[in-house]
This record gives structure tokens, sequence and C-alpha cells, in this order.
């Protein structure tokens, strides 16, 4: 229903006075077989009263935002770097046990190795993919509830200020 409404009236987006922002997703990578997040965010303005390169204040917004998109980008991070670990151990340890059989072995004796190989496996990787999960879940509930907080800081900023510009300033 929404593609057809979208078909209708592209352009609908016109009466809004935001900028239109999506994330993209990129190709899967060849080893953690993940889909990168391109994450397109608003730039942060510069502040034209700064006068060191490190100073605090060099950026408007609030710091909970910027570290909402550093917190989600090392989630990001941690799971790649765990499916790209794993991926490529569970591949070696394959190639090792595809290599180790003899070349006068049936498809069903191959099938039968690497049926076995797979149930060793999943038991193997089990403990470490149950601490991942847990510090997975834990990563992305601190992620949410901190994007939840800054949403809601957001909101509350806009009805305590209705006429007020789009940015509120920390003066």
């Amino acid at each position: 229903m929404l593609v057809r409404i979208r078909a209708l009236c592209p352009r609908c987006r016109g009466f809004h006075a935001s900028a239109r922002r999506t994330h993209l997703v990129g190709a899967p990578h060849p080893v953690s077989n993940l889909r990168p997040i391109i994450y397109n965010d608003t730039a942060p303005m510069r502040s034209t009263a700064a006068t060191h390169p490190y100073s605090l204040t060099e950026f408007e917004g609030d710091t909970q935002e910027y570290q909402w998109k550093i917190q989600r980008q090392q989630l990001d991070a941690y799971n790649h770097a765990f499916w790209a670990d794993s991926n490529s151990r569970f591949q070696a340890a394959k190639a090792a046990v595809l290599e180790s059989l003899p070349e006068s072995c049936t498809a069903e004796d191959r099938e039968f190795v690497l049926s076995e190989f797979y149930r060793r496996w999943v038991v193997q990787e089990m403990p470490r993919q149950k601490e991942y999960d847990a510090e997975w879940r834990k990563q992305n509930w601190k992620s949410i509830s901190l994007g939840a907080r800054l949403a809601f800081d957001k909101f509350a900023a806009r009805i305590s200020h209705p006429f007020s510009s789009s940015k509120i300033k920390n003066e």
C-alpha cells in the first residue's frame, strides 16, 4: 500500500521542511557476510567562536548524540569483527577437513564427514557464541536506551520551545 501511495505521489516529500535522511546498506563483506550500514547523519556544523582545534564547543549539538553515533558504530565494528573471525576460522577448519579426505572418497562419505564436522563445530563454538550474544545484547540495549533518551530529549525540547528554531542552542 505504501509503495502505491509513493508511486501516485512521488513529490509528496516536497511538502516537508526537513531534509530527507536515509541510511545506506553496502554490499556483503566477503568474509563476515554482513552488509555494512553507511550512516547518513547530518554533518555537525562548525562553530565560528572556537579558537582551539580541540575545543569542546567546536561543534554544535548535544554530546549524547555524538556518544550514540559512536556507540552504534562501535557495535557494528564489534559485530563485524566477531563474524569475520568466526567465518574465517570456520572456512579454514572446513578446508582442513576436506583436505584430509582421501581422493577415493565417495560423495556419501564426504557428506558424512562434513555433517560430523558441522556438528562438532556447533558444539565447539557454542560457549563463544553465547558470550558474543550476551555482550552484543548488552551493547545493543545500551545503544537503544541512549537513542531513545536522545529522541525523547529532542521531542521534549520541541514541545517546550514550539516556536524556536529547529536547533536549540545551549547558551
